[in-house]
């Protein structure tokens, strides 16, 4: 409670006078104060609605989003509201988003690998969707010390997990899988003529991803061996994944609530789940407003 919320509460009894000296605050200032409270009040109920918001938007996003998505998701309601704001709401109702884990390395260098060229050079955008992706594999831990393994394939124009695939083994499947699931979002030409990226897993250097890559008309590109860095889009994608759906736990209790989790989490982060690098739409969102552009160019 404030000093001067004190004298108001107490004046009737002790004076005004009275209560500023022994506190030691100014009579100009509480009456500065009391004029003042129509003012907070409506400050307050405006804050209790925004915070009731605020918890809304957190529960929709399985409490993933922080300050800057739930911040965009007001504005695209129509609530005119800034980030700092937010922030203090946020902080005083003790709601916030999901914070970075440590990861784990998943790639096993094939030494024998022929060589593919780094097409990318750290360069991960792309001026069109379809034309290049990144690819990667990540653990998914479940039960006591066991995994699942996903591969992803990313488009590095909207963001846009085009494809992706869950298995309890790392075999190279996994990876083709995943591609093809790519391959058959962008129905009608596929992935022809389009880059996919990786590490220099065993996966993506064997022989059967190369001939998958040939079938659908992918040009293979792969980072520096032991270099994360040449590969950082696909795996901060992945990072964020876990990050959101894991929340702090150290694991799942089975594969079945993995594959839930992680499905929910893919649908919600194609179609709804605001991007930071998109001007706040997501993947979908920002690749449909592309098309309206284009067509009305």
């Amino acid at each position: 409670m404030s000093r001067f919320q004190f004298v108001e509460d107490h004046r009737g009894a002790f004076g005004v006078k009275r209560l500023c000296r022994v506190l030691e605050v100014s009579r100009s200032g509480f009456y500065r104060w009391l004029k003042a409270a129509p003012a907070r009040l409506a400050r307050a109920r405006d804050d209790a609605r925004l915070a009731r918001r605020i918890r809304e938007i957190h529960k929709e996003s399985d409490g993933t989003y922080g300050i800057p998505r739930v911040t965009a998701e007001l504005k695209a309601a129509g609530i005119d509201v800034n980030h700092k704001r937010v922030e203090r709401v946020m902080r005083r109702i003790g709601v916030q988003g999901v914070h970075l884990r440590k990861k784990a390395r998943t790639t096993v260098p094939e030494p024998e690998a022929a060589p593919v060229p780094d097409l990318l050079q750290r360069d991960f955008t792309a001026s069109e969707p379809n034309t290049k992706y990144v690819g990667d594999i990540t653990y998914l831990p479940i039960g006591d010390g066991q995994f699942l393994y996903l591969a992803t394939v990313l488009d590095l124009y909207s963001r846009r997990l085009a494809g992706w695939s869950i298995a309890d083994h790392m075999r190279t499947e996994l990876v083709t899988d995943a591609l093809e699931a790519a391959a058959r979002t962008r129905c009608g030409g596929g992935l022809h003529g389009a880059i996919f990226h990786s590490d220099n897993g065993a996966q993506y250097a064997s022989k059967e991803f190369a001939k998958v890559c040939r079938r659908l008309g992918v040009t293979r590109s792969r980072g520096a061996v032991g270099t994360s860095a040449d590969n950082a889009a696909a795996e901060s994608f992945n990072a964020t994944l876990k990050r959101e759906t894991l929340q702090g736990k150290k694991r799942w209790s089975g594969a079945r609530e993995a594959r839930l989790a992680v499905f929910r989490w893919v649908t919600r982060y194609n179609t709804r789940r605001r991007h930071s690098g998109l001007g706040y739409l997501s993947p979908i969102a920002f690749e449909q407003r592309s098309v309206t552009l284009t067509a009305a160019a």
